[in-house]
């Protein structure tokens, strides 16, 4: 399906910041901004990926949407022939096309959308939801962790419902530690509007552990992701992401500040060298969500251990991408996570 998108809500100036930019692609459906000059000019443009990009680069939100834009935009006059358009998008692998007048004024956005939607909606989802929630007890001594609800609901169904709306059916639940109510919850999935599978894990696995137990082996490159992870992220963009960057495996970060809350004192030897003042640290973390391609099943030992750190450390470095999150995430593992879920009005929504 071809569609033309308003210019108004997808255009800013070079000097508007990165947070900008991520309102524009929201606005486009999560494909892309147009930076344009005074005069409505096409400046450049940015993707999602440009901006994941920027980010791991330590580029902030709001640092100016230059410096992470593509300055040589693809573009094509107005009045295009249809299938002169499509065939473009077809040879360049890209699913929109900013089209300009004569003077490089930008007129209209063409975005494809069945293109990626066809693709993507295939890949199966993994959840991990076996673990024993040993932080969160009393709670889990009857009930496991990823059926404790949230504003009324499971955050287990809370996960599907989300992979659902963004067109995923697929799924399966890695299941061990009170598994039968996680089972008699959901059963095959049709209720939730899903088809859901169920591996039995023997004994605990890890994170990665129960991806040997897969069977049929998936065909695509799968969305692994803990049940116990709430968050707003495009799984569509992460799979995008995974492939723009030729990866094997992709791992999504969380960045995470952290203050020190004493004055920090540098030592060599017996000498003061430095102090700092309650130092700031930032830095990226495993946020539990994740992108396999299926080759990676044939490292994995069957019926063995193996958390998913591990399983990225079989890939070749140049095959393994990071995926910084921007939007919203949460890892419920410990009390105050939980409370935290229950007074989140974003989750309340969802």
């Amino acid at each position: 399906m071809i569609r033309k998108l308003a210019l108004d809500a997808i255009c800013l100036a070079e000097v508007r910041p990165v947070s900008e930019a991520i309102r524009c692609i929201e606005a486009s459906g999560g494909q892309i901004a147009l930076v344009l000059t005074q005069e409505g000019q096409l400046r450049g443009t940015v993707t999602d990926g440009d901006v994941r990009r920027g980010l791991l680069r330590g580029v902030g939100l709001e640092a100016p949407v230059r410096t992470i834009m593509n300055e040589r935009p693809r573009s094509m006059r107005i009045g295009v022939a249809m299938g002169e358009l499509l065939a473009k998008l077809r040879k360049e692998g890209v699913l929109q096309m900013p089209l300009v007048d004569e003077s490089g004024k930008v007129v209209e956005l063409v975005v494809v959308d069945d293109l990626q939607t066809a693709a993507a909606n295939d890949n199966p989802v993994v959840i991990m939801a076996g673990g024993l929630g040993t932080r969160l007890r009393p709670i889990t001594e009857t009930i496991p962790k990823p059926m404790i609800e949230v504003a009324g609901k499971p955050i287990l169904e809370i996960i599907i419902a989300r992979f659902r709306e963004q067109g995923f059916r697929s799924i399966t639940l890695c299941v061990n530690y009170l598994a039968e109510i996680i089972e008699d919850h959901f059963g095959d999935g049709s209720k939730y509007g899903v088809v859901i599978d169920y591996v039995r894990e023997p004994k605990r696995m890890g994170t990665a552990g129960a991806l040997s137990l897969l069977d049929p082996r998936p065909a695509l490159p799968m969305i692994v992701i803990n049940g116990d992870i709430l968050t707003s992220i495009n799984f569509n963009q992460l799979l995008a992401f995974h492939s723009e960057n030729n990866a094997l495996a992709t791992m999504g970060l969380n960045r995470f500040q952290y203050q020190v809350p004493y004055g920090v004192v540098e030592v060599e030897g017996h000498h003061i060298v430095k102090f700092s003042e309650k130092p700031s640290f930032d830095f990226f973390v495993n946020a539990g969500i994740y992108i396999i391609d299926p080759s990676l099943l044939d490292t994995l030992p069957r019926d063995r251990y193996v958390d998913m750190p591990s399983l990225f450390e079989n890939v070749p470095a140049e095959r393994r991408a990071a995926f910084p999150i921007h939007e919203y995430w949460l890892d419920i593992g410990r009390h105050d996570d939980l409370e935290r879920a229950m007074q989140e009005t974003s989750i309340n929504r969802e």
